[in-house]
């Protein structure tokens, strides 16, 4: 990754529609978003569930989209908060195009700042497949630590995954 991208974390906006709807219908990573029977979405589909998510939000999640140069890439949030415990769950996406350059630990990063200095969250924890390698060196340069695994927990493009489950502690 260049030192000279801008990655920035921003609010969704309507212009974001077709990245989200890019990644969303992205059938090769569905099993690494979703624990929902893999199909392809329609747009009105799509553009219903977001309305939806903005309506409702009981969950209180956090929800950005990631910027490189001014050009969505992908989204990041923070959900499943547990307001006693002080911790969130993470969960990232983006383009193709934009995975493997180091956008998505910069992302990652970024959002483990706001949780921590903006939410005053204690913990961060994420989860997803062990074949994805690719995410477990982003997330592990952003500090998170594999903590375990829900062994042959998902079912992935025909034969059964483990689960990974890492975390990040805010350090005093």
């Amino acid at each position: 990754m260049s030192s000279s991208r801008a990655i920035t974390l921003r609010s969704r906006s309507e212009h974001d529609f077709d990245t989200l709807f890019q990644i969303a219908n992205d059938l090769t990573t569905w099993e690494e978003r979703s624990a929902a029977v893999p199909a392809p979405l329609n747009r009105d589909t799509y553009k219903a569930r977001l309305a939806q998510l903005d309506a409702d939000n009981s969950d209180k999640s956090v929800r950005f989209m990631v910027d490189v140069d001014g050009i969505a890439v992908g989204s990041v949030s923070l959900f499943d908060f547990d307001e006693l415990a002080r911790h969130a769950e993470v969960g990232i996406a983006l383009v193709p195009e934009a995975r493997g350059k180091g956008i998505g630990t910069a992302a990652i990063s970024q959002i483990v700042e706001f949780a921590f200095v903006r939410c005053n969250l204690r913990r961060v924890h994420l989860q997803m497949i062990e074949s994805n390698a690719g995410a477990i060196r982003a997330y592990q340069k952003a500090g998170f630590v594999i903590e375990g695994r829900q062994r042959q927990h998902a079912w992935v493009r025909g034969q059964y995954e483990d689960i990974v489950l890492m975390g990040i502690l805010r350090s005093d």
